[in-house]
Formats: structure tokens, sequence, C-alpha cells
């Protein structure tokens, strides 16, 4: 083998680690986009969660500091939960009933202080999420048993 012959292999070495090391932090960086699956930090999550019904429910100003305060605490339940199941405190059958449970009390929490028609487009809202949520897991299994 001659020094150019090493040379050429030596760059196309280089290149390739290069460009693995791109994938490597491309991917790293997708990721990290939200903080997880959640989409991001407790406060965000619950200024995003406050903001939609603001918009789709037209809340009052009051209603917005009651919807805060619902989520602040539905948030902090939620993320003390994970940490527990992390530290290996549970199986994840117990935790998926716990987890609905909480989701079915922050909905009736919610809707003490709604009025009747802002229920309604709650609802409607809720029931679009859970459509949207169940088609997204079924293109996620079939590309599961695409591959």
């Amino acid at each position: 083998m001659t020094i150019k012959n090493k040379i050429k292999n030596m760059k196309k070495l280089l290149i390739i680690c290069g460009l693995l090391f791109s994938v490597v932090a491309f991917a790293s960086a997708q990721g990290q986009g939200g903080q997880g699956r959640m989409g991001g930090t407790p406060e965000e999550r619950i200024k995003r969660q406050t903001d939609q019904l603001v918009e789709k429910l037209k809340l009052t100003d009051e209603q917005k500091g009651k919807a805060a305060v619902v989520f602040t605490a539905h948030v902090a339940a939620q993320t003390k939960m994970r940490e527990e199941m992390q530290a290996g405190g549970g199986d994840m059958a117990a935790m998926r009933e716990k987890m609905q449970k909480m989701n079915t009390d922050l909905q009736a929490k919610i809707n003490e202080f709604l009025t009747d028609d802002q229920k309604k487009a709650y609802k409607t809202m809720l029931d679009e999420q859970k459509a949207e949520q169940e088609k997204r897991m079924k293109e996620r299994a079939a590309a599961g048993n695409g591959k």
C-alpha cells in the first residue's frame, strides 16, 4: 500500500467519522427538543394547556386563573408519579390506571368552573384529542409492523 492510498483511506475514515458524529448529534438534539414526550418544562405545559383552554373555550380571566391552578396541581402530581416510576416504584399497568384516574379528575375539576356552552366545547375538544391520539397510535403500530 502506498502512502497516497493510506492518505485516501485516512480521509475516507475521517469523513465517515464526521458524518457519524453529525448524525448522532442531530438525533440527540431532536430527542431533547421539548424535554421528552410531554413537551417542555412543567411551567411550559401549564401555560400551553391553559392557553389552549382560553383559546378554544373563551375563558374569562377568573376561569383562566382557576385553570392554571388546576393544571399546576395536575402537572405536579404527574411529575411525582413519573419520578416514582423511574425510581422503580411500581408497574406500568398500575401507573396507567392511576394516570387515567388523574385525567378523569382533571376533567371534572375543569368542568366545575365552565359554563354549559363551554362544557360542550370542552367535551368536543377532548373527543378530538382522543381521536387524534388513537390515530397516532394506529400509525405507530402500523409503522412498527411494517419493519
